[in-house]
């Protein structure tokens, strides 16, 4: 599949952004937010098209999904990127070495960001918000689980750069097809950074087939653990909401680890999930709640339980015997991405959250925020697994690279 032309033409509309206001950027990223509101019904019925192939028990299905209210979440962060300072043209570091010459990094654009991602369709209006934003092109390759959404959502957001005179090719998105996806990770030259978003089977591909630089955004195999000082009121609270707010997004909680003097505690922190989530537990934790969880929902645990992202109404449960046992198995089960403490011991939240190596890492608070609207962000591009140039929610300074201005008045260097 050639798609060189699309490349081609995404490459010159990242250059003509430069030419953009600042204020223009907003005014243009307020008015795809309100189209977004204005053309919900038609959003919402082609995102109803690709509903109707794929079953409600597919795990997917949540994320597929879009409602009214989803959108007008969208167009709030769509909004919150707009009122952002821009990220671009910032100096980072500034020096005048002995010969005189003026040395400044600053921060400008990638000029075209490519984006791969599965049946996540708020994921095309978020990174145009912010690849726009931040004076790249984007180039979109979806999955065909969204291809009607996409599509509806690129036409609207298309459909706004055309009544303010800014050419369409600014984001540009690729035919559903699995050959796209092969061109894009061969797009040398035209795209200069690739993020993939999806299973780990994605991900996995891109990293061992792409010929252009790529941030991983690893699957989330998220823990929580219950500490010996843990509060069992914080702690339901803060499982439920990790595990149950979403089931089908990255940050949402796969494991429960807890201390072996708090197994009796353990049937109320579950008590919250009793209705809907099916717990595979060790030999003492599935003592523990025999008698005060449905039987129906809960198994004996083996080892693929650990270490698993169910993106479903599933939770694994490990008993553990210190602090030191739960680190050790976030270190053999963790992906890196989000993990967090239930204790009320200082001493013990500050090692956890100097020797747990995640992206995020939560003392008292569920793993569900790990999000860039809810850092403050705008939106994010994805969840950096990686310690490379980014990790963690990536939103408008993670997608901008630098160069150096050096100001000189006739220096030559020395033979």
């Amino acid at each position: 599949m050639d798609l060189t032309s699309l490349f081609e033409r995404a490459r010159a509309a990242g250059r003509e952004w430069l030419q953009l206001p600042v204020g223009r950027v907003d005014e243009i990223l307020r008015a795809v937010a309100d189209e977004a509101l204005a053309q919900s019904e038609y959003i919402l019925s082609e995102n109803a098209r690709d509903l109707e192939r794929m079953s409600p028990d597919n795990p997917m299905y949540d994320r597929l999904k879009l409602t009214s209210a989803r959108l007008e979440g969208i167009a709030a962060d769509t909004r919150h990127v707009a009122d952002l300072p821009s990220p671009l043209g910032r100096v980072l570091k500034h020096t005048v070495l002995p010969n005189g010459l003026d040395l400044k990094r600053v921060s400008v654009p990638f000029g075209v960001i490519g984006v791969i991602y599965e049946a996540r369709p708020n994921v095309s209006f978020d990174v145009f918000s912010l690849c726009f934003k931040a004076g790249s092109a984007c180039v979109l390759k979806g999955g065909s689980d969204a291809d009607f959404s996409n599509r509806a959502i690129v036409k609207v957001i298309h459909g706004v750069l055309e009544r303010f005179g800014v050419t369409p090719d600014v984001v540009v998105l690729l035919p559903a097809e699995r050959e796209a996806t092969a061109a894009l990770l061969q797009a040398r030259g035209y795209v200069g950074l690739l993020i993939p978003r999806g299973s780990s089977a994605l991900i996995q591909y891109v990293r061992e087939n792409a010929r252009i630089p790529v941030i991983e955004t690893g699957a989330g195999v998220c823990h929580a653990y219950f500490d010996v000082d843990g509060d069992v009121r914080k702690g339901a609270a803060i499982i439920n909401n990790a595990k149950t707010r979403r089931v089908s997004v990255c940050n949402a909680l796969d494991s429960v680890l807890i201390h072996a003097s708090r197994l009796s505690d353990l049937p109320q922190l579950c008590a919250p999930l009793q209705s809907r989530v099916r717990i595979y537990a060790d030999s003492r934790a599935l003592t523990a709640l025999q008698g005060h969880y449905p039987a129906d929902l809960l198994e004996a645990a083996t080892e693929k339980h650990f270490g698993t992202e169910f993106m479903d109404y599933k939770m694994a449960v490990k008993t553990v015997d210190s602090l030191d046992e739960a680190l050790a198995h976030i270190a053999r089960f963790g992906s890196g991405h989000s993990e967090c403490i239930i204790t009320e011991n200082a001493d013990a939240t500050e090692k956890f959250l100097q020797l747990v190596d995640a992206a995020c890492v939560y003392a008292n608070a569920p793993t569900s925020f790990t999000d860039g609207a809810q850092f403050g962000l705008g939106a994010e591009i994805g969840i950096s697994t990686q310690k490379l140039h980014a990790r963690g929610p990536m939103a408008l300074e993670e997608i901008t690279t630098y160069k150096w201005f050096v100001q000189g008045d006739g220096q030559v260097r020395p033979k």
